[in-house]
């Protein structure tokens, strides 16, 4: 065992120098240099997983751990760009770095925005003591090594700090340009007690991507998350999101993912005030050499608080999709109310969903629950629509729309939801049976 693990140990160290090779650290003092230096640390003791991980074992880290990005093509999309025809104020980042000529200015009321690489040269910022902690914090019990990483590398980034509500959605729109960028960004979110904020992100953003949002709600906060990515087929990305709950704060994020050779999505969540809601849902359609990983973390500290989990994955011509969700309930947690499901809709016989779904439990006044199917197209139902006159490919459609409704229930706005559906409609045209 001694052996193993040694063995274990150092290939992690040579992933990380691996990794590590020709780069060079972003340049800054003071706060964020500290900041860095400590996530570098946290980061030469873990070293890069692999494939051996517990963590790790149904997606392999190889290609994220490489020292260069393996190129990806631009993908030549004519379609309209996510959320375009929402009112919302634009932060667009090209290969991950920000472009103002595409950009709004930031001044909505109620919103401070500034950027990472900004703040790094003043001595005082708000951020000062929020960059890099949740990610800290997140280390435990499961160890997060390509968000250290990101810490310790990421040049840029937003901050943004909420004290009233939002008039409009922020946009962080993620564009890709060269064939082989390899990006970094981190943010740095928080809502002041009371306040509400619509952020929505879309874009490819670089062949690899790497992405850290670390969120802080105070007491009665409001924070929605919308995310869409796609559709460059060959990239490859790895981001964390790391929210931490006060009282009666709530936090509710959706992803909607489509193709990408090798996308993993991690969610790590505190609810640490009492009444904390927090909800975290997914939608993802790949065709082909697809891989995608939502890997969900949430722990209930403190009582009455509500928890979901809700992903659904449709998955064809040999495509891959996993999940691996936890629920963790500390002792002081009584009245923990918590859901987690993942179901997969698999089109052909070739394509696999792999899941680990776990329930913690401490304290003994709770309701948990969760599960997990996986199955083919229910063709009771295909018939009824065809014996009625509904092609065989518009049935389809409507068939994986209505699996896919859950997880986009979970957004409040129904503009956004509307959106999401649509774009799901126009995957399913492009990779209808033929």
């Amino acid at each position: 065992m001694a052996a193993q693990a040694n063995a274990l140990a150092q290939a992690r160290a040579e992933a990380l120098a691996s990794r590590l090779a020709g780069i060079a650290r972003p340049a800054g003092s003071g706060w964020l240099a500290a900041a860095r230096a400590a996530a570098f640390d946290r980061l030469a003791v873990m070293g890069l997983p692999t494939k051996r991980d517990e963590y790790w074992r149904y997606t392999d880290p190889a290609s994220l751990n490489r020292p260069d990005a393996i190129p990806a093509a631009l993908f030549d999309n004519t379609e309209t760009l996510p959320f375009s025809g929402i009112e919302r104020m634009r932060l667009v980042f090209v290969d991950g770095v920000f472009d103002p000529a595409q950009s709004d200015a930031p001044a909505p009321a109620g919103v401070e925005i500034g950027r990472l690489a900004d703040a790094g040269h003043t001595d005082i910022h708000w951020a000062r003591d929020l960059f890099g902690t949740l990610e800290a914090r997140g280390q435990a019990p499961v160890a997060r090594p390509h968000a250290a990483l990101n810490t310790a590398l990421a040049p840029d980034g937003v901050l943004i700090r909420v004290t009233g509500k939002a008039a409009r959605p922020v946009s962080l729109v993620y564009l890709h340009s060269d064939v082989a960028s390899d990006a970094m960004l981190h943010h740095v979110i928080r809502l002041e007690p009371g306040a509400e904020l619509t952020l929505l992100e879309n874009g490819p953003a670089a062949a690899r991507f790497s992405k850290v949002m670390e969120v802080d709600l105070g007491a009665g906060a409001r924070f929605h998350h919308i995310r869409a990515q796609g559709r460059d087929h060959q990239r490859r990305a790895v981001t964390h999101t790391f929210a931490r709950l006060d009282a009666g704060a709530q936090f509710k994020s959706f992803t909607l993912t489509a193709n990408g050779r090798l996308t993993r999505n991690e969610a790590v969540i505190w609810l640490d005030g009492a009444g904390a809601v927090a909800h975290v849902a997914g939608a993802a359609v790949g065709d082909g050499d697809y891989h995608h990983d939502d890997t969900v973390f949430v722990t209930h500290a403190a009582p009455g608080c509500e928890s979901r989990q809700v992903f659904k994955k449709v998955l064809k011509n040999g495509a891959t999709g996993v999940f691996q969700g936890k629920i963790l309930v500390q002792p002081a947690a009584q009245k923990t109310d918590g859901y987690q499901i993942s179901q997969s809709l698999l089109l052909d016989e070739d394509s696999n969903f792999l899941v680990k779904p776990e329930l913690e439990i401490y304290a003994d006044d709770v309701k948990c629950s969760h599960g997990s199917t996986s199955g083919a197209m229910d063709e009771t139902a295909l018939y009824y629509l065809r014996s009625r006159g509904v092609p065989r490919a518009e049935a389809e459609a409507l068939l994986v729309l209505a699996f896919l409704a859950e997880a986009i229930a979970e957004i409040e706005d129904e503009t956004i939801a509307e959106e999401i559906r649509t774009r799901l409609e126009a995957w399913l045209a492009r990779h209808r049976r033929r």
